[in-house]
């Protein structure tokens, strides 16, 4: 057996016995890590990128574990981890408080590390305190979508060339009332299925239109309101350094209408989310 596989088997025997002896609600971990996918142990969540990932899965038959999907980019281990817990949370197959047990290695390499995590504090985005649940003004559809678009935005930019952008989730009327134009906008006119973001034909459009300056405003339901949106509001106190006015359109947005951000920025593609106006997480390129 190779040094590599043998490393992995031996961390998901130790993930099953950590996971027992801490009561964690469960192991999660990609299906592309596993030296092979019959080796999941009990309680395992697993994490697919792509239809050959959802091919594995299938050939488990019946007694295959949960799974979740996640867009298919490139991200560090603790990436791949952040990414798995927020859309494990947002499908409510692991809960805030749990303690979860998370297997990961190099993109689409074998496991070679473990992390133990409470999923706590640091995902605000779930902390629902004075915010409705996610599920209750935006579908997770399209919190999942818009994510993954401002993941594959970040990485591969458009046309190769990076850009800056920012989509506002939710509270669609409340967010146009803290917003002006600064173009003619793209979207009106057009029939709301046409302008849905859950239709996979937007996004050459979305992607056409981050390069403009101003916000994407997408309702709760995936229809687009429009693009080239200047917000009226700001929070510049409290946000991290080096971080500049698209962050802190996001962040003031967030804390004025019940709803989330993605930031996307131009210098080095990093995708940040915001809510209640505070950085909830932040995904970087791979190194």
């Amino acid at each position: 057996m190779l040094e590599a596989a043998r490393v992995s088997h031996l961390l998901l025997e130790s993930a099953t016995t950590l996971a027992r002896s801490t009561g964690a609600r469960a192991i999660v971990v990609y299906v592309d890590a596993l030296p092979e996918v019959e080796a999941v142990p009990p309680q395992t969540i697993l994490v697919a990128r792509d239809t050959e990932d959802q091919r594995r899965i299938e050939k488990l038959g019946q007694s295959h574990p949960t799974t979740i999907n996640v867009p298919d980019v490139t991200l560090d281990r603790f990436g791949q981890v952040k990414l798995a817990a927020i859309v494990a949370l947002s499908n409510r197959v692991i809960d805030l408080g749990d303690a979860v047990v998370f297997l990961t290695g190099p993109f689409r390499s074998l496991i070679d590390s473990m992390v133990v995590m409470s999923i706590g504090a640091e995902y605000e985005l779930f902390d629902t305190t004075e915010q409705p649940t996610i599920d209750e003004h935006i579908k997770r559809a399209v919190f999942h979508r818009v994510l993954s678009l401002a993941l594959a935005l970040g990485q591969h930019g458009r046309e190769g060339r990076r850009v800056g952008a920012l989509l506002v989730i939710g509270a669609a009327k409340q967010v146009l009332e803290h917003s002006e134009q600064m173009i003619l906008n793209p979207f009106k006119g057009y029939d709301e299925k046409q302008r849905n973001i859950l239709d996979q034909s937007m996004t050459e459009t979305v992607k056409e239109y981050s390069s403009l300056d101003g916000a994407f405003i997408i309702r709760g339901n995936g229809v687009i309101e429009t693009a080239g949106a200047r917000l009226k509001v700001g929070l510049s106190e409290g946000l991290p350094s080096g971080l500049g006015a698209r962050h802190a359109a996001a962040a003031g947005i967030t804390a004025n209408t019940k709803s989330i951000a993605f930031t996307v920025s131009e210098s080095d593609g990093a995708v940040r989310v915001w809510r209640a106006g505070r950085l909830v997480a932040t995904f970087g390129p791979s190194t």
